[in-house]
């Protein structure tokens, strides 16, 4: 009897949720046709249909307005996909990055840009530069910074050849797996992936799989496509999503030496934002050649109580012993209220170059668990 009381409930509980489903749909389609009469409004504008600081909001307010039991995270998945999906709608807009497929950079672009972006690989990180500022892509993705390997300066030199510009941030974890044909790790006898993860883990692997060769690859998918031809003998370091992917098993988890692992991921576009709101901004700036002009600048900063969360330095192509320095604020240097600043800070810079202004970037678990 009791066994038939809960077949009943249970069965009324999936009724339950059928309905909810069907309202849920009928709401998600509302919202579609919303999105394409809103990218008919903006049919013929250059400007990009990706507003990073209009989605921000939206998911804050979200947040707020949540009572659960749905989790916050849960929740934002789920937003991330339907506004992915409405960017579509509205207007598609092709998103390179440094491919091929499968590489840190594509699960970080899929996580933030949702799976309705059209993700399009490039080899190189010229290319990507290039796809943008020639008008080949609306939007590219780009790591900037690793936590534990610093700044990634070729991405820097970039930026001082191409006129792209910043319009979102994002932070990814990054998380490490052991993966190949082999059902145990005693059969492995190479392990290959990209310098970065082999480097990441190399306490691990040392510890762990001594006298195993490391094979330096051009990315974690190229390395995990090589473990998944070559077979047991061969195994490889990435991203979760490649055992699925290539068909691995996965032999250990988690094996980087730090596990607070984060890459700062740039997205670029070929004009300005132009979302009225933004919380910090980057610039490239070189000072002229007197004792005292880079704290000159410094302290124009500290004047107006603006706060740098980064500075480096990097070689000025073409001019031996010259230097551009790479900045972020955390201000909106393109607000009104910075114009009069913004004019003494050009006089005290030999060049200035205001490469964005966007709202902080969110962190999101894009590794793999």
């Amino acid at each position: 009897m009791a066994e038939n009381d809960s077949k009943l409930d249970l069965a009324a509980l999936r009724t339950e949720i059928d309905a909810l489903d069907d309202g849920i749909v009928e709401l998600l389609n509302r919202r579609a046709a919303i999105s394409i009469g809103v990218g008919r409004t903006k049919q013929g504008s250059p400007d990009t249909v990706f507003k990073p600081f209009r989605e921000k909001e939206v998911m804050e307010r979200l947040a707020k307005m949540n009572p659960g039991p749905l989790p916050e995270s849960h929740l934002q998945a789920i937003y991330r996909e339907i506004m992915s999906s409405s960017r579509r709608l509205q207007r598609p807009e092709r998103v390179v990055y440094l491919g091929p497929e499968g590489t840190f950079s594509y699960f970080a672009g899929l996580e933030y840009m949702g799976r309705s972006a059209e993700l399009t690989p490039k080899a190189n990180f010229e290319e990507i530069f290039r796809a943008v500022a020639d008008g080949e892509a609306e939007l590219g993705v780009i790591p900037l910074e690793n936590s534990l390997q610093g700044t990634v300066g070729q991405v820097v030199d970039l930026f001082m050849l191409f006129p792209v510009h910043i319009h979102a941030e994002l932070y990814s974890r990054i998380t490490h797996f052991l993966m190949g044909k082999a059902t145990t790790t005693a059969e492995v006898k190479e392990i290959h992936s990209h310098p970065q993860p082999l480097d990441q883990c190399s306490g691990w692997l040392r510890n762990n799989m001594p006298g195993r060769g490391l094979v330096p690859e051009s990315s974690t998918a190229a390395a995990a496509e090589i473990a998944a031809a070559r077979g047991p003998e061969v195994a490889t370091v990435g991203h979760l999503r490649l055992a699925d992917r290539y068909g691995l098993n996965i032999l250990a988890a988690h094996i980087e030496d730090l596990p607070d692992n984060w890459t700062r991921f740039l997205v670029i576009g070929p004009r300005p934002g132009t979302e009225s709101a933004r919380d910090k901004t980057s610039i490239l700036f070189t000072v002229p050649d007197k004792p005292g002009a880079l704290a000159e600048v410094l302290d124009s900063f500290a004047g107006r109580a603006i706060n740098l969360t980064k500075l480096e330095s990097r070689p000025l192509r073409g001019e031996k012993w010259k230097y551009v320095f790479f900045a972020d604020l955390e201000c909106d240097l393109s607000a009104t209220e910075y114009e009069s600043f913004l004019a003494s800070l050009r006089e005290r810079c030999h060049t200035l170059r205001i490469l964005g202004s966007y709202p902080t970037g969110p962190h999101l678990d894009a590794g793999g668990r």
